[in-house]
């Protein structure tokens, strides 16, 4: 079956720097794709490849079976929502909403029941007279999702389209995302480096890193299934403490941690030969506090404690090796009494624990 949107082999370069480096993946359609991964990763500069702005130095990209990149970027037919809303100012709500479909040659009756249609499903039904200047900056952001959508574009390109909002507005835009992705079913590519945004949206994540996709996979996949180092850091929270390879096989590792602590079983990614030194991932909210010793627990001493609304974070410290913090429901047992300076004991199941060559 031939993939809706197909990414093949891209590659971007800029004189002696390459921006994207053999980016391959295929999105399926209606599904909700999002492009994760920090400043320079290489995301925003793909998404430019699909839109048209930027030409490939290698590759291609395929829609419903056939090359776009031949088709100029005003052909392609391809909705898109930038970080800044682009509006037209001297417009208004409504006719920023028909201008696409008024440069399609569409018929007046029409515009006027499509832009009815749009004002309806992002929730804005009477704006459609103001200018954008007397609209908020989270309604000025819809009305932009508005225009993107109005004439029913196969593909939507969403290049951090929230990054300038607040927190509590970002997240209600993010809810209405949601529910607009799911009324219209159109296929989304969504630029962001909020992993908690990504996690919000999306179907799929891909994440970048340097140009590259190192891994691409529903956010439980990404969380507890990190395949690099580079992933299970950016997806979630997470400390890392050396580790002395014993032994290895089908995947797992057993491993001597700080205090001689040994553990089995432990998902191992990457090559390594015994006795080398490695890097043990915990999950702060994966981990159990204990007075007592408790099994192949490992010793550590409370540096600081932080009360944060339904979680207590409890910061500490395994001998003179590495911090690691510890994510605790509020009420939880094992915070009542807990000060400073005080011994614990932590530990872990090897499931939820990763070991990485680098």
């Amino acid at each position: 079956m031939t993939p809706f949107l197909d990414i093949r082999h891209v590659r971007k370069e800029y004189g002696p720097v390459v921006a994207v480096h053999d980016v391959e993946l295929t999105i399926e359609r209606g599904e909700f794709m999002t492009f994760l991964g920090p400043s320079g990763s290489g995301k925003s500069t793909t998404l430019y490849i699909l839109a048209g702005f930027e030409q490939p130095s290698s590759g291609d990209i395929l829609l419903n079976g056939k090359t776009i990149l031949d088709t100029p970027s005003h052909k392609r037919n391809i909705g898109m929502v930038f970080q800044r809303y682009t509006l037209f100012p001297h417009l208004s709500v409504g006719d920023n909403i028909a201008y696409p479909l008024k440069v399609r040659g569409w018929s007046k009756a029409s515009i006027t029941e499509r832009v009815r249609q749009m004002l309806a499903l992002v929730r804005l039904e009477g704006f459609e007279d103001r200018r954008p200047a007397q609209m908020s900056g989270g309604q000025q952001q819809r009305v932009a999702l508005a225009r993107a959508l109005a004439y029913d574009p196969p593909v939507l390109l969403m290049d951090e389209p929230l990054s300038a909002l607040d927190k509590k507005l970002r997240e209600e835009i993010q809810y209405e995302i949601r529910r607009i992705h799911q009324e219209t079913e159109v296929t989304i590519l969504y630029v962001t480096h909020d992993q908690e945004e990504a996690l919000r949206l999306s179907d799929r994540i891909a994440v970048f890193s340097r140009g590259v996709i190192d891994q691409i996979g529903t956010g439980a996949e990404l969380y507890a299934h990190p395949r690099t180092r580079f992933v299970a850091e950016f997806i979630g929270d997470s400390d890392f403490l050396p580790c002395q390879l014993l032994s290895a096989q089908n995947g797992r590792a057993d491993v001597t941690l700080p205090g001689d602590v040994t553990v089995a079983g432990i998902p191992l990614h990457g090559a390594a030969a015994d006795g080398k030194a490695l890097q043990l991932m915990l999950r702060p909210e994966r981990i159990a506090l204990s007075r007592e010793k408790d099994g192949h627990a490992l010793a550590a001493v409370v540096e600081d404690i932080t009360f944060l609304g339904n979680n207590i974070h409890v910061k500490t410290r395994i001998g003179e090796e590495a911090a690691v913090s510890v994510r605790l429901p509020f009420g939880h047992e094992a915070v009542s009494g807990l000060a400073r300076g005080m011994p614990v004991w932590l530990s872990f199941d090897p499931d939820t624990a990763h070991v990485f060559t680098a």
